[in-house]
């Protein structure tokens, strides 16, 4: 690993980028599983507060808090039965504020998830909905009679698996629910619904948060004529769900949901230095991510599935990702996510064991070198690997539903590990909720701040040096090459240029001498030529090889 000063690249401080948000790097909080500080086994907010040292260590720019809202955990959190109250078990309101609190003493902005799309069958607005066709909350969920056989009103089918539709004899009719049955759908046509949600959010505005991460947003709003979803054609890949079998056409995906954002965000935009990030899944998402960050007007930001999924790191994978971001920022402006809560470890996708301490160092340079914003999932920084819940210990209901086809949002979740020879990697006193394994306690982050040739050692190098970068921070990106191993990245500002090679394989490759690289090394890792560089005199790229390179003027 080498690290330089960043020289003529950062002529224009990192720190003035206007707004902040402009290449931030977001770190990720799931919080059953950041810090126990009750000894419950589960996470909560007082545990974020004690540890916020260590993501400020980092160097990020905020942190993003998945949900810890009441509910009754059907979906851990996703399923939302007071949008305005914090759940017991992740501890109370005075633990919010004094939690953002604590992270603006240390420069961090605190982002919270925002889910509009759906709530818990629990919640009041749901309870009063169900109880008559004429209550106050009648028209809250899309709610539709049987067919004449008494079949749902459409064939659409639920991520989670079966039909999309619930039976609720209360009402005599069907009630729609894109994911568990426990999560209605909420009717985001209606007025009143979205007048409710920008309450919402006001709410958190004004308790201090700097912005939302919006969930699965394109599902909001669906085709009110309920008609039914074509089938997928064959592309190949695995079906385990009936979702799987059709094309989302009609459950989801309304364009009407352009006019819900334009509300909020002009909501979100009247407090100073906020930002909006949406989460869009599905077979259109970059058309609806360009929609739904489209001009001033709409959303900051918004990130799909690129990566968070792919069974391999390649590079045409990043170029291809990249090369759809490339206009100005007014066109959208994309943010990057290699894992997250619901997709398994990346080093456990993408290299073999023997591979996975160069590969992990090769990942980690290829994240900072992205242009956009950069979400790093807890734990990412540790190079933590995917763990094997057994099925008697999941509590993923998705994990559960599809045993075995699946791949467990269990194993991404389990416990952050802070003291490598603690049995529970000093996550709790008590019983963790999902067990932590040997073979991540030994990454735990005790061990890695020790050790100046750790992970963990790297990715704050990294972070600080591409924010000292205005043009790693926010300048334009063009892909020189990407073939079946290599990949350059060249990154420009104003005059400033930087460049990145990567070599993909475990095998030595030839440097690419027709680029003309050269210059000085400003970051290296698995390379050990930075001399040659400037000198021109470089023949190959050793496996897993990745630099970035300070090649002066355009």
């Amino acid at each position: 690993m080498k690290l330089t000063s960043h020289g003529s690249t950062a002529q224009d401080s990192a720190q003035a980028v206007t707004p902040w948000w402009l290449g931030a790097t977001i770190y990720q909080i799931y919080p059953r599983s950041f810090m126990d500080s009750n000894g419950d086994g589960i996470g909560d907010l007082a545990g974020i507060t004690q540890k916020l040292d260590h993501v400020a260590a980092l160097g990020v720019d905020a942190i993003w808090i998945s949900p810890f809202y009441t509910s009754p955990m059907a979906d851990f959190g996703y399923d939302i039965a007071d949008y305005c109250n914090v759940d017991p078990i992740f501890g109370t309101l005075a633990d919010f504020d004094a939690l953002v609190a604590r992270a603006r003493e240390l420069g961090l902005k605190v982002i919270v998830d925002q889910v509009y799309a759906h709530t818990s069958n629990r919640h009041a607005w749901f309870q009063d909905s169900r109880s008559s066709r004429s209550s106050a909350h009648a028209d809250w969920y899309v709610w539709a009679d049987a067919r004449p056989d008494g079949s749902p009103p459409s064939n659409w089918q639920s991520v989670f698996g079966g039909p999309a539709w619930c039976w609720d004899a209360r009402r005599g009719q069907y009630y729609l629910h894109n994911f568990l049955k426990e999560q209605p759908q909420l009717n985001v046509h209606n007025p009143a619904v979205q007048e409710a949600l920008l309450e919402v959010a006001k709410f958190w505005l004004d308790r201090g948060v700097s912005g939302f991460r919006i969930d699965a947003l394109n599902f909001t709003m669906h085709d009110p004529q309920l008609r039914d979803n074509p089938p997928a054609p064959e592309d190949g890949k695995p079906r385990t769900r009936p979702f799987d079998f059709q094309l989302q056409t009609y459950n989801q995906s309304h364009p009407d949901i352009v006019h819900f954002i334009e509300r909020l965000q002009a909501l979100i935009a009247s407090y100073p230095d906020t930002f909006s990030l949406a989460e869009v899944g599905g077979r259109n998402a970059l058309a609806e991510m360009k929609a739904f960050t489209q001009g001033s007007q709409r959303l900051d930001s918004a990130y799909g599935f690129d990566f968070l999924y792919a069974p391999q790191l390649t590079p045409a994978l990043v170029a291809g990702a990249l090369s759809a971001w490339s206009g100005p920022v007014a066109s959208g402006w994309p943010s990057w996510a290699f894992e997250n809560h619901d997709a398994p470890r990346a080093l456990s996708r993408w290299a073999d064991e023997g591979d996975r301490a160069a590969f992990a160092r090769l990942k980690a340079l290829l994240f900072f070198s992205l242009r956009g914003n950069l979400i790093v999932y807890q734990g990412e920084e540790l190079g933590l690997l995917q763990d094997e819940v057994p099925f008697e210990s999941l509590q993923d209901p998705e994990a559960i539903a599809n045993w075995p086809l699946t791949l467990s949002r269990d194993g991404v979740r389990t416990p952050l590990p802070w003291v490598a020879e603690d049995g529970h990697g000093g996550f709790t006193q008590g019983d963790p909720w999902l067990p932590v394994s040997a073979a991540n306690r030994e990454r735990a982050v005790d061990r890695q701040s020790a050790d100046p040739a750790s992970l963990l050692r790297l990715t704050t190098a990294l972070l600080r040096l591409r924010k000292a970068t205005a043009t790693l921070m926010s300048g334009d990106c063009t892909v020189d090459l990407a073939d079946e191993t290599r990949l350059v990245l060249r990154r420009t500002k104003g005059a400033s240029q930087v460049q990145a090679v990567f070599n993909f394989s475990g095998e030595e490759q030839p440097w690419p001498a027709d680029l003309g690289l050269r210059g000085r090394v400003l970051a290296s890792v698995n390379f050990a030529q930075e001399a040659d560089v400037e000198a021109g005199k470089v023949k190959s790229l050793p496996p897993h090889a990745a630099l970035w390179i300070d090649t002066g003027e355009t």
